[in-house]
This record gives structure tokens, sequence and C-alpha cells, in this order.
């Protein structure tokens, strides 16, 4: 595309520039080329104009002329498209191009001029388009930057490039006099270096020149002293040690004065550190190599002043040894002596040399100590404070920790909680909704069953309501399945144990009272037990654990740093108690491992014990009795201490606790933590070993659940959990007991006496845990133990740090379960404030052991005299009346099971038990879930006779309520006389055909209820035979029957049982019975009649008379069932009921009678044995004559006498026990049927009063109807409202009309008429729209301002469209118009004319200004500063409209206008930016318009209290400020308006209300002085407009603000801001607040003079 554009301009076009593909961009971006393209089409007459130059300006100038041309071709061109060209965007001149191309070829298609094409446009869009040049104009220059913008650009550019150099050069520069420096240091270190070792070379020259200069002294003779000489040498060095030491201590102080302190050296170094310097570091480095030379010069000066000093010194001994060789020529003293003297001398002086630098040295040490010691203090100082601090760091981390924590368990506490009582309240709400369910299902009358049921379900927390169904049941069922199977199983249970024990439903009534739960049967009991017992031989018991009795037994607990070590410290000081802490004991028990301790004396183990021992290396552990699984513990801790002693002692030769060691060790070392049975077996050995006198508590033990019970088991030998067990243990009887059964063993005490705990919070505890850190001593130990110690306590301490939050967190975990254990299951828990002194916590502690003490003691005391008193029954001493011979009475005989009867035990055969034992299991597990079926189905059948009776109630009401056509044949009636004229209502044959027809109708009305009433009858009759009542009550018998058939099944069961049994003790093998079970018949509900109840009514036909005297209908009906024979028919149910039960009965007899004949009788006495027993008496005895017979025989007759006296008594109560339970079952069965018969009849006999009571109703609204047209029609009135004949009730509608009232004209509409020039709010909303198009922004040129008014003046000229005052309006005019609203620039603000032009309208006080602000922003929310128009017409304005305009009596007249109302509305769309959606106003620009005033001045006030939403007072003397309501009085005579001048403000004390002397920020006073044409004049950067001195530029209210003090430009007050002088001649000279009010007065009164 390029290609053909480059050869269309340069082959055809022929441009005065040459142009190549990629040149389009930097060629067009002045747009002299587009004008000269266009030039050549003849359609740019401008080109002279057109620059060929790069600067801004021309640009500009060149893209303005471009886009008239444009738009005419109709090319996409705006502002945005000529700042992509002018600033060279790839491919936007391209675009431009190929879009001119195509234009111009369509234009030279069309052969048309630019004139033509100019004079082919419309006026309006060619007018509109005019005024978007403009704005295109004013909008690009906005866009394009200025040239002093660009040559400012690129100087700074420049001059950043320059200096951005000179710092490279700079860098260089620097860089070069630094590696100068380093040279000249480098030459100058090489120069030091060559001195030093020129200096070193001439100091050992030296020295070698004194080395060769030393003169050997010959040996003294032997005749001289040694003594003198010695002396003579000490003297000499003493003299040379003085001098040196002065010479030390003034070379000191020299240096002294010379060197820094440590301090200042210290501070120097630091300021050499902060400083970052190179010039600086440099400095330092000379200086300290000028220092480095001073000091190798002092250096050499000293040492030549010593090699002096040496050399004046050897001189000195020189002339010395002269002298002695002079002394010793003269004195003649031996060689010897001399040389003696001479080492004497030397040594002498040696020790002294050695004394003094000793004594040197030990002061240097001393100051070395000091300071390092000084520096130790400081350093640890240091440490101790930076350890503070991190613990404190450390303790506030774990306290957000903890709180965290806490906070969580609080919101899962209260989760918990809140769940629990939404469930709570559910439960309530779906309990309450049944029980309203059921009310209306059964009229109020809810059976107790199912209000039992339902409490049982609401105690039990189950769901009311069935959550699912589980017929049938899936193989995997769900949640809500197995909650329904979990409520049916309860309510199983619950029904099941009120048919057990004759309560609850199964009650026996008042009538038959004496039918009393059946008695235990003892014998079978104890038959059962016995079966059991050797069925389920009992588990040998252990050994329970003997411990001594101790005064007190007791444990403490609590949190972490509770106090529990403190108090049991104390306690054990105080109280003489032994103290058990379980980590101690186990650190015992190694110790006693490791050191091999032995078995004692008083704790050896019996040869049993170790045998057992041999075989079992853990029978330690049994005889503790830990954990349920003994064999599996024992193979684990034989493991555990599979173990030998580093003595060659075996492991059961260590003593208890030593083997408890091992175990323990080996599972340290391990890495595993200790279990619970091994902590407890160490605990229970330590108070094993306690001394009986003193007591024990435990400290901080048990920690869990699991722990507590397990020392309980250990303790007191009984396991919690097997003991709630025993419960579910096999071969336990649930229908029959034994009474002489062994009784469970006592409760046995707890273990513990008293359970202490230290109560204390969370916070305490971390803040001791924070304290404990600060009270660990921090000073030095002397000996190596103490540090030791003070190590591993710091190391104790700083791992309870790390381990504080997970023990808080697992003892609040663990404690709970712990405090059940304690407070509800042992009742022995007591809670101690631990937070108060350790003095209190440690008495209170002490007073409840002591009264726990004191219990103990009185309990055993009064134990002890309990027993003394009763300790057995003493035989009664024996008188004389006693050894009188008494008249020898029979003992009644004994009952079989009774207290006093001794069973039968002999032996059974192994196989009996056997066979006896599964077979009642199967009994009782049968009898059991058959009677708990059964109960559930009559449950169920419950239930689907409440809802089918409840539905059919209901159903038969709707059907009751079914639709009729008589509505139809009223209407028809009523439009039919209605439509009869009136001159005709008058005769007497139209008012007897009249009547005729209302015959009719009353004809026509009976026959439809008659048929209703047939059609109901049929539907009751064919709901009272559909056969239901008839096949329920078959179901129910035969769940009664059902229940008959378990109970004697229960009976033949049991008898074959005790059959077999007593047969087995007397030797027999058990026979089969020859007699088949008893079978009871059930009911045939489908095949079989059931003579039940006769559910068939027949309702007797009624003769209905249709006369025209009579309205009401006779109705009977007469029920062929009466109560006679719904009695008879419930007998037939009863006789049925009895006869069954009747044939349960002689069943039951018929088998007793049958196990008499069964066993022959013996002898007399067994026939009185058998009749004693109970039995029948007809029962056949065959007499037998008497025979001698043995002792064994006689024996054996005795057992088989007493066998059968058991087993026919065992009989006799099972005989008994079944027919009082049958006897409940007919009781039941009769009360169900009979019940559910009276339920049956009632709702058929409500059935039949509801259609009875519905089809009179009926009737008698049919003669109201009646009455009422007759009534109409001797009136001679047409029946204007509609008659309404619904269901059974009649009545005339007043709503609906037959005869619609006459149709009233229509009321004028309002009509807003002009007066004196006022623009109407149509008018005004015209030129909002008008203004809005054009100018958005609320700012336009007076030109265009005054284009638009021409244009609307001529257009509608002749027409109504303006007031004859603005249609007169000429360019002159229009000019002043314009100049009365432009006061700082040539635009003009719209929105301030349109508001003028609205006058009049109430013009607002300040009051009422601060007023609406304040409402507004209490609407105002958010705070935005915006409100939407349902808040603005909420809030509303100062005034409101004209609410007491009341419509007008005659329709014909106009409705008066509101104008104030719809001058709100106006406001609204007036100020507020529609461009958003919904549309939003701000309140605060929109009262700073109304805040306008006649004084200018006093305008500018008003307008900074609005904008600060306070008062602020004019200080100047200035006139009052004057207002008036309506601003028409001034347009009529304003002379009169300004005489008769008000103020605004009448009330001070509402101005006080809104006054307040605060400050105003800067972004306040900017929203004051705005200045909307400086706005735009700054997206008009280039147009030839100049500001004003009015304006008042950004940067001046920044200085005012830094002048007076706030650099920040923080808010000032507004006193102090107002006494500024620019804001003074600011205020004074600002005309934005000036209310313009005579604007069209000079123009009217001109109109009205001219004729």
């Amino acid at each position: 595309m390029a290609g053909v554009l480059c050869g269309w301009l340069n082959g055809e076009v022929r441009l005065s520039r040459s142009l190549v593909p990629g040149s389009f961009a930097e060629e067009f971006s002045n747009g002299y080329l587009f004008g000269e393209l266009l030039h050549k089409y003849g359609l740019q007459d401008d080109f002279n104009k057109f620059s060929q130059s790069r600067v801004a300006s021309a640009k500009l100038n060149n893209f303005s002329l471009l886009e008239p041309t444009l738009h005419l071709l109709g090319v996409q061109f705006n502002e945005n498209v000529a700042q992509d060209i002018m600033t060279g965007q790839h491919g936007a001149a391209t675009k431009l191009l190929y879009e001119l191309y195509i234009a111009l070829e369509k234009k030279r298609k069309t052969k048309l001029t630019a004139v033509a094409m100019e004079a082919m446009r419309p006026t309006g869009p060619a007018k509109l388009k005019s005024i978007g040049s403009v704005l295109y104009q004013e909008r690009l220059k906005s866009l394009t930057p200025r040239q002093a913008d660009l040559q400012l650009q690129q100087v700074s550019e420049h001059f950043e490039m320059k200096s951005k150099a000179m710092e490279d050069k700079i860098a260089r520069i620097h860089i070069s006099e630094q590696q100068k420096v380093q040279k000249l240091r480098e030459e100058q270190r090489a120069q030091d270096i060559e001195k030093h070792r020129i200096g070193r070379r001439r100091q050992n020259e030296i020295m070698a020149k004194i080395q060769a200069a030393i003169i050997q002294v010959p040996k003294p003779r032997p005749n001289y002293t040694i003594k003198a000489i010695e002396a003579q040498k000490l003297l000499k060095k003493k003299r040379e040690a003085e001098d040196t030491y002065k010479e030390i201590n003034k070379f000191e102080k020299s240096i002294k004065l010379k060197v820094p302190t440590p301090e200042t050296t210290a501070q120097t170094a630091t300021e050499l550190l902060n400083v970052y310097s190179d010039d600086e570091y440099i400095r330092k480095i000379q200086k300290r190599l000028e220092e480095d030379t001073f000091a190798r010069e002092q250096r050499e000066k000293r040492r030549r002043k010593m090699l002096v000093e040496q050399l004046i010194a050897h001189e000195a001994q020189e002339e010395a040894y002269r002298e002695e060789q002079l002394i010793h020529r003269l004195m003649r003293q031996s060689q010897q002596e001399r040389r003696i003297a001479v080492q004497l001398m030397h040594v002498r002086h040696e020790k002294e040399v050695l004394r003094q630098n000793r004594i040197y040295r030990e002061k240097q040490y001393e100051d070395r100590r000091l300071k390092e010691f000084q520096k130790a203090l400081d350093s640890e100082a240091a440490l101790a404070k930076q350890e503070k601090i991190d613990c404190e760091e450390q303790t506030i981390k774990e306290r957000e920790r903890h709180e965290k924590i806490a906070v969580g368990r609080a919101q899962a506490r209260y989760k918990k909680h809140y769940s629990i009582c939404w469930e709570v309240i559910n439960q309530i709400i779906d309990l309450s909704t049944k029980v309203g369910e059921y009310r209306i299902l059964t009229n109020n009358k809810i059976p107790m069953k199912l209000m039992r049921d339902w409490k049982e379900f609401f105690f039990s927390e189950k769901p009311i309501y069935e959550q699912a169904s589980i017929h049938p049941l899936p193989n995997e069922p769900s949640p809500e399945q197995l909650v329904e199977l979990n409520k049916m199983n309860l309510l199983d249970e619950k029904d099941y144990g009120e048919y057990k024990s004759m309560t609850g439903e199964w009650c026996p009534t008042e009538d038959n009272s004496e039918n009393k739960p059946p008695h235990n049967n003892n014998i079978l009991g104890h038959v059962l037990r016995r079966l059991m017992e050797i069925f389920y031989p009992p588990k040998p018991k252990s050994s329970l654990p003997v411990f001594p009795s101790f005064p007190i037994k007791g444990c403490i607990l609590g949190k972490l740093f509770s106090g529990k070590t403190t108090c049991v410290k104390f306690l054990e000081k105080v109280c003489n108690i032994q103290v058990l802490s379980i980590d101690t004991l186990v650190q015992e028990a190694i110790q006693a491992f490791l050191k091999n301790e032995m078995k004692s004396e008083h704790s050896l183990i019996s040869q049993e014990a170790e045998s057992s021992v041999k075989q079992n290396e853990v029978s330690i552990f049994i005889n503790f009795r830990f954990g349920y699984d003994r064999e599996k513990r024992c193979h684990e801790y034989s493991e555990h201490l599979n173990l030998t002693c580093s003595s060659n002692c075996t492991l059961p030769q260590l003593s208890v606790r030593a083997q408890l060691g091992a175990a323990s060790q080996k599972l340290l070392k391990k890495g595993k933590s200790i279990p619970d049975e091994l902590l407890v077996a160490i605990l229970l050995e330590a108070i094993n070993q306690t001394p009986p006198e003193m007591g024990w508590i435990l400290d901080g033990f048990p920690m869990t659940i699991n722990q507590a019970k397990l020392f309980e088991k250990g303790y007191i030998g009984v396991d919690p959990d097997e003991a709630e067990a025993e419960d579910m243990n096999p071969g336990k009887l649930s229908l029959v007991t034994d009474p002489r059964a062994p009784n469970k063993p006592p409760v046995s005490l707890p273990a513990f006496d008293v359970s202490v705990l230290l109560d204390i919070s969370d916070t305490t505890v971390l803040k001791r845990m924070a304290s404990l850190k600060c009270k660990f001593p921090t000073t030095l130990y002397k000996d190596n133990n103490q540090n030791s110690d003070a190590e591993i306590l710091e190391e104790k301490i700083d791992l309870v740090r790390d381990q504080v939050l997970h023990r808080i967190s697992g003892f609040l975990d663990t404690w709970p379960k712990l405090e059940n254990w304690f407070s509800v299951h042992q009742n022995i828990l007591v809670k101690v404030n631990a937070e108060t002194e350790e003095s209190l916590v440690c008495k209170a502690v002490k007073e409840i052991l002591m009264g726990e003490i004191a219990k103990k003691q009185n309990r055993s005391k009064l134990f002890c005299s309990a027993q003394e008193k009763l300790p057995g029954k003493k035989p009664l001493p024996v008188t004389s009346q006693d050894l009188v011979p008494s008249v020898p009475v029979t003992p009644p005989p004994i009952e079989p099971g009774s207290d006093e009867w001794i069973y039968v035990d002999e032996p059974l055969p192994k196989e009996i038990p056997d066979f006896l034992v599964p077979y009642w299991e199967n009994i009782e597990n049968a009898y059991v879930s058959t009677i708990k079926v059964i109960l559930r189905c009559l449950r169920d059948e419950q239930h689907s006779i409440i809802y089918y009776l409840a539905g059919i109630r209901k159903n038969f009401q709707d059907y009751l309520k079914r639709p009729d056509l008589k509505q139809e044949f009223v209407s028809q009636w009523q439009s039919d006389f209605n439509s009869i004229a009136d001159d005709l209502r008058e005769d007497e044959e139209t008012k007897a055909e009249l009547h005729q027809r209302v015959t009719d109708l009353r004809d026509v009305l009976w026959d439809i209820c008659d048929k209703r009433r047939e059609e109901a009858e049929q539907e009751c009759t064919d709901i009272m035979s559909d056969g239901w009542l008839l096949d329920h009550k078959g179901i129910a018998i035969n769940h009664f029957f059902s229940l008959m058939q378990v109970e004697v099944d229960r009976f033949q069961d049991t008898k074959r049982l005790l059959h077999d049994y007593y047969k087995a003790m007397e030797g027999k093998i058990p026979t089969d019975d020859s007699q088949n079970f008893t079978r009871l018949p059930l009911l045939d509900i489908i095949d079989i009649e059931i003579p039940l109840v006769s559910v068939k009514l027949h309702l007797q036909e009624t003769n209905i008379t249709k006369s025209k005297n009579r309205g009401i209908l006779l109705k009977s009906i007469k029920d062929e069932n009466s109560s006679e024979n719904v009695a008879a028919t419930f007998g037939k149910d009863e006789n049925l009921i009895s006869d069954t039960w009747q044939t349960a009965v002689t069943a039951v007899s018929d088998m007793c009678l049958c196990a008499d004949t069964q066993l022959p009788s013996k002898s007399k006495d067994c026939e009185w044995d058998y009749f004693s027993a109970g039995l029948p008496s007809n029962v056949p005895v065959v007499e037998v004559s008497p025979v001698p017979l043995t002792s064994e025989e006689l024996k054996k007759q005795e057992l088989t006498l007493k066998i059968q006296q058991e087993y026919f008594a065992a009989l006799k109560h099972e005989e008994e026990a079944t027919k009082s339970r049958l006897d409940l079952i007919k009781e039941k069965a009769l009360a169900y049927i009979e019940e559910l018969t009276v339920k049956s009849e009632e709702a058929y006999k409500d059935m039949e009063k509801w259609l009875g009571a519905r089809f009179l109703a009926e009737m008698s609204s049919v003669e109201k109807l009646i009455e009422i047209g007759r009534h109409h029609i001797e009136c001679s009135s047409k029946i204007q409202y509609e008659m309404t004949l619904e269901e059974t009730d009649f009545f005339l509608s007043s709503d609906v009309k037959v005869i619609p009232d006459p149709v009233p004209p229509p009321h004028v509409p309002q009509v807003e008429t002009s007066d004196s020039g006022t623009l109407t709010i149509s008018q005004l909303n015209t030129f909002h729209k008008q203004f809005l198009q054009v100018a958005p922004k609320g700012f336009i040129y007076k030109k265009v301002f005054i284009d638009i008014f021409i244009e609307v003046i001529n257009l509608n000229l002749g027409t109504n469209y303006l007031p004859d005052a603005w249609m007169n309006l000429t360019l002159p005019d229009l000019q002043n118009l314009t100049s009365a609203f432009t006061v700082n620039s040539e635009l003009i603000d719209w929105r301030r004319f349109l508001l003028a032009a609205a006058q009049p309208w109430p013009v607002p006080s300040l009051t009422q200004l601060l007023k609406t602000l304040n409402i507004f922003k209490s609407v105002d929310v958010a705070g935005s500063g915006l409100v939407t128009q349902e808040c603005y017409m909420q809030v509303g304005l100062w005034f409101t409209g004209n609410e007491d305009l009341n419509s007008t009596k005659d329709c014909t007249e106009p409705l008066p206008f509101d104008r104030l109302g719809c001058l709100i509305k106006f406001f609204f769309s007036l100020f507020a930016d529609t461009r958003k959606d919904p549309a939003l106003l701000n309140y605060i620009e929109m009262l700073l318009y109304f805040a306008a005033h006649s004084d200018p001045v006093e305008g500018v006030y008003r307008a900074l209290s609005i904008a600060a939403g306070t008062h602020i007072h004019r200080k100047e003397e200035s006139s009052l400020v004057c207002g008036v309501k309506y601003l028409s009085k001034i347009l009529e005579d304003s002379n009169d308006a300004l005489k008769n001048e008000e103020p605004l403000i009448k009330d001070e004390n509402e101005v006080l209300k809104y006054t307040d002397e605060g400050k105003i920020s800067l972004a306040t006073l900017l929203k004051v002085f705005r200045d909307g044409a400086s706005t735009d004049e700054d997206n008009h950067r280039f147009s030839s407009l100049e500001k004003e001195e009015g304006l008042v530029p950004y940067i001046h209210f920044i200085k005012i603000y830094k002048k007076l003090g706030t650099e920040d430009l923080t808010p000032i007050p507004v006193e102090l801001l107002l006494k500024h002088p620019f804001i003074q001649d600011l205020i004074n000279r600002y005309q934005e607040y000036k209310l313009i009010v005579k604007i069209f007065l000079t123009h009217i009164q001109h109109t009205a003079s001219s004729p």
C-alpha cells in the first residue's frame, strides 16, 4: 500500500517533495504536504497560510486548517489522529493518506468542486460542524505541547548530557588523583622502609661496636672479698635502674601528652567509620604516617640515649674497675675475695632488678585484670540486656500465638454451643410444627402414644420428621437412613419396655386393675442361671492388689507454672506427706538399675513368685493388671526387660524398681516415650514403699484420662472399662432373673481421696514464664558444678519456653475428660484459685487436705463403732419357761421358689447345657424381635389411620366446594331483568311476568342444589363402602393375634426347656414332646369377609316440595345402621377376639394338664405335694400299696418328688404369667378396634353433617336471592350492582356495577404561562440540552453563545417558542447579556446564565444553605460529595413545591402549575453529571452557585462558609445582606425592592448553630475561587486570549500558606487567612459570586415604553 501511495503522490499529484515508503511519518508530520495535496485538488483555498516549519505552532496551525476540509471529504479525522501524525506514530500518516486517496478518487468521479460540496451540506449539521471545529482547535491546542516547552526540553536534555559529561570528567580526574596519591604513598612507604633498614643496620653496627668495646674484667683474686664486690655492683645496678625508671616515666609523660586516650581513639575511629570520604581517609592515613614517623624518631632518640647511657655506664664501670684495682693494690686483697664480692654485688643487683620487674609486672597484670574484668562486666551487662529484650519479644510472640489459639478455641466453642442451640431450636420447631400438623389431622385429639414418641425423639436428639425412606433399605445405607434406623430402634425398645413392664400404652385399665404384671419366675431363673454358669463358666478373678491404709491419698493438677511443685514441697515440709513426682520416680528407677539395686529382705519374692518369674519375666506387670490384652503386653515388656546387669546378675535378682528402670531406660535409649502402663507401675511401686503412717500426694499426675483409669485399675484392682462392659457379657438373662444370683461386688472407693486443681489463666502462665528468665541468675559461678547446674537449668527453661504453648494446648485438650472423671465419676475434685499469692494458695491446699484427713478419720471411727454394735447374734439365755415342753406345731410347707426353698441341683449331662442354653437364647431373641416387629406394625397402622381419616375429611370438604353453574343463571336473569325498559316496569303484567321468571330461576337453582346433594351423598356412600375400615380392622386384629401367638410360643418353649432339664436331672433321656405346638389362626382379609361393622349407609330419599310459598327445604336423613346395630357388630368383633383368646388360654391349660398326665404319681405324698403346688386336683391319681423301700430308694423317691414340685410350680407360674399377658392383649385389642370404629363413625357422621349443612345453606342463599329479586320487581328499579351467588353465600357486590356510571369529562392538563419575559421549564430544559451538547463542561465562548441565541430566535421567529421579550433581543442586547456573565475571560458559564434565567426562585439565606448542606452530608454516608436523584428529591432544597394546590372542582378548568417543584427537578438536571449512570450531583458545587449575592464580597463569604461547612463572619464593615423572596419584584420595580431590604438572617441563635471559627484547607480555598475560564484556558494555551488580572493561580495560594507558617500546606485558621492582604484584595475584586438580578430589566422597560 505504501508503494501505491508513493506512485500516486510522486507521479500523479507531483508534490513538492519526493517521497519514499519509509518517510511518510517524518514528511507529513507538520501537515504541510497534506495541505499541498488538498490544494492540488482544489479543496484547500487557504494554502498560503500553511507553514513548512516543524515547530509546534506551525504544526498546530496546519492541522487546524486541514480539519474542515477533511470533514468535508468525509474522512475520519480528530485531534487524536492529528496528534499521532504530529508525533510521528507509525502508520498514522499512511492510514490518513489512504483514506484521502479513496475520498479524492470519489470526488474526481463525481466532478464536484469544494463550493458545491459545501453548498450541499445541511445548514444544521454545518453549524454544529463549525462549532465542533472550534472545539477541535481548542482540544488540539491542549494536546499539542508548546514550542517553548519542547525547546526547554531540548535545553534540559542538552544540559543533562553536558552535566553527565562533566561528571564523567570529574570522576576520571578524581581517579587519576587517587592513583597519584597511591603512587606517592607507595614511594613514601618504600623510602620509609629503606630508612628503617638503614637505621637497623646502623644500630647493629653500634651494638657491634659496643660489644667490641666491652672490656672483659678478669676474675678477681681469691684474696678480694666477694661481699664488697657484690655490694659495689648492686649499687651500680640500682643507680642504673633508677635512671632508667626516671627516663621511662619521662617518656610515658611525653607520650600521654601526644597519644590520644582510648576513648578519643574509639570516638575518632567511630567518626572515621561514619564519615564516608576518600579525601578525609587519605588525610587520616597521612596523619597516621606522620605519627608513625614521629614515633620512630622518638624511638631512635631513646635508643641512642640508651646507648649513650650504656657508654657512660661502661666508662663509669671502667673507672670503678680502676678504683677497685687501686683499692685492690692498696688493701692487697686476695683474688678469691674480690671474685666473691663481685658475684655478691651482681646477685644483689639482679635480685633488686627482678623484684622491681616483678612489682611492675604485677601492677601491669592487675591493671589488665581490672580492664578485662570491667570489659567482661560490660559484655555481660550488654548480653543480659539483649537477652532480656529477646525474652520480652519472645514473650510477646508467644502471647500473640496464645491469643490466636485462644480465639480459635473460643470460636470453636462458640460454634459448638451455637450448633447445639441451633439443633435444640430446630427440634423444638419441628416438635411444635409436628404437633400443629397432627392437631389439624386429628381435630385437636392427638394420641398420647404419639406425644410420648415425639418426646422420646426430642430428648434423644433425634429429628422429628422423617429424613429418608428405609423401605427398601440398600446394602450401604446413607447417613439419613441410619438416623431413621436409630429412630425406629429407639421406638422399638421403648414400646417393648412398656409391653414388658405393662406400663404406658400397655398399662391395664382401671376396670382390670387386678391384672398386674406377673412376678418373676424364680425357679425358671434359677434353672437358667445354673445352665448359663455351666455353659459360660466365669473367668477366674485375680487377686486384688493390697496397699496399706494411708491417712491421705491425693493429687495436685494444673497447668504449667500453676504452682504444683511449690505446693507439694510446702505440704511435704508442713504436713508430713510423701510427695511423688513421676519425673523424679523415673529417674530414681533408672539410677536403681544402673546401680544394680538388689532385692532387700523386706521385698524378697517368694519361691513360687521366683518360679513364675522364670516362666514369665514380666510377672510384675501382670500383678498390676495393666491393659486388657495381657498376653500381648507381657510379651512386649519381656522384650523390654531382656537385659542383664553389668555385675553378672540376672534381671530377676534386681529389685522391682530397678527392673522398671531397666525397661524405662531401654525405651528412652530407643527414642520412645515411656508408656502409661510403665509409668503407673513405677508410681505404684513407690506407693508400696511409702510408710503407712504417711500419706502421699502426686505432683501433676495423672495428666490424661488413660493414666487416671490405669492408676485406678492398678490401685484398687477394678478396671472401669471392664466394669461397664460386664452388662454386655454373654449369659445374661433378659426375660427372667434369679434372685439368689450373687450380687455384684460393692463399688470400691476411688484411688484418690481428693484431687486438687490449681486453676490459673493462660495469660498468667505466660507472665510467669516471662518472669522466670528474668529471675534466673546471671552472675558467674565459682566452681564447675554450679556452672553445669546453671547450664542445665537454663536448658530446661529454654525447653519449657519452647513447649509452653503446646503444653497449655495439651492440658486444655485433656482436661475436660479428666474433670468429668474426677468431678462426676468420683466426686473428689476441688478447685483452688492459683492466681493469688503463693502463701495463700499453699494455705488453701493445706486446709483442703487437713479437712479430708479429718473426714477420713471420722468415717473410720463411725465404721468401727458400727462394727462393735453389731458383732453378731448372741444366743438368748435359757429360762425355766423354755424347759417346759411345748405342744408340737406342724410348720407350713415350704413353697417351691421361695427364699427358704432348697433347689434341686443334681448333676446334669454335658449335652444338656450345650443344647438348652442356645435353645433359650433363640427363644429370647425370637420373642423380643417378634414383639418389636408387631409393635412397629401397630405404630405404623396408627399413623396410616390418622392420615386416611384426615384425608377423607379434607377430600369430602373439597368435593362439597366444587364449582357449579348457579352464578351463570343468576347473571343471565339479572341481565334480562335490567334490559327491560323503565316505562314497562310499572306495568302489572310485566311485574307478573318478572315474578314468574323469578320462580323459574328458583326452580332451576333448587334443581342444581338437589343434583349436587345427590352427588355428595353418592360420594359419601362410596367413601364409606370402600372397605378400608374392614381391611384395617382385620390387619389390627391379626397383629394382636400374632402377639397372642408369641406368648403361647414362649410358654410352649419354656415348658419344653423345663421338661428336658428336670428329666435330665432324674437321669432320664429327654424325649420329644408328642404334642405339636399350638398355632392360632389369623384372619384371611382377602377371601373371608369379617363381620366387623356394616359400612354401607343408606340415605333415605327426601321429598322436596317446590312451591312459591315454601322457601326452605326440609331434609331428613335416617341411617339404617343405628347405634344398636353398631353395638351388635362391635359385639361380633369382641366375640371373635374373645374366641381366639379363649383358644390360646385353653391351649396353655391343656399343655399344663398334658404335663400332669405325663408324670405318674409315686405315692400319696406325691399327690399331696402335687396339689400343694397349686395345680388342678382333677388329675387322676393311682393309689399304690406301700412297699418297704431302702434308704437309697427313699432318697431317690424324695428327689423325684422335689423335682416334680419344682417343675409343676415353675409351670404353674408360667401359666399364670402367660394368661395375664393374654388378658392384656385381648383388652388392648378390643380397645384398639373400638377406638378405630369410633373414629371412623365420627368421620362418617361429620361428612353427613357437612352435607346437610351445605345443602341447607345453599337453599337459604337461594331464598335470599329470590327475596332481593322480588323486592326490585315491586320497587320497579333496576339492580345496579352485580348479584353474586358463591357456594353458600349470596351478596350484592358493591365493587362491580352492572349499570356503569356516566364518564366525567377529562381535566384540562397543566399549562405553564410565561409572564414578564420569564422562561418556562420546558424552555429552560431546551436551552440546557443545547448548551450541554455543545459545552458539556459548562463553559462556552461568547461568540458561540450569541450564535446559538441568534439561531434559536431566527428559527423560531413567529412562534411561541420563547417569550416576546426574548424573541425581540437584538445583537447589542445579546452582547450586553454575555458581558454580564463574563468577568475574567472570553468564556461564559452557561449554568450561571440558566440559573439567572430561571428566576424567580427563593433566594436562600446563609443559614438555609448550611442547613441544606448538612442534610446532604447526612444522606451522603460514604462522604463522596455526590448524591443520586432519589436522594436529592428526598432531601430537597430550602423551598418546596406548591403542595397546597388542589385540583379544581370544574374539570374544564386547568390545574395550577407547580413551578417551584419543577424548578427543583430542573436544578438537578442542570448541575448533575449525566454522563454517569445513574446521574450524580455534586451538592457542594451546586450550593456554591446558589451562594451568589447582589454584593459580590458577601457572595464570596457565603461561598467560603459553604466550602468550609461553617459560618464565616465578614469582618469588614459592609451593608447588611439583602434578600427578597422572589426576584420578580426586582423586575417589577427595582428601586422599591432596594428600598425595602430586609436582613436575611433574622434569628441569631440559628446563625450561631452553624458558626465555628475553624480552619480552612487549600483544597477548600480552591473550591471557592474556582475559575472555569482558567481551566478552559489551560486546555487552550495557544489561543490568543490573555489572562486578566483577576485570575488566581494555584502557586499564589501555596505561597500564601507557606508565608503564613504552614510549609506542609496544612489547614490554617480562617481569621488568619482573611487578614492577608492578597486574600482581602482578591475577595474585593472577585465578581464570580455576584447574583445578576437586573439582566432583563433594561430590555423589559424598553419594550414596555415602545408602542
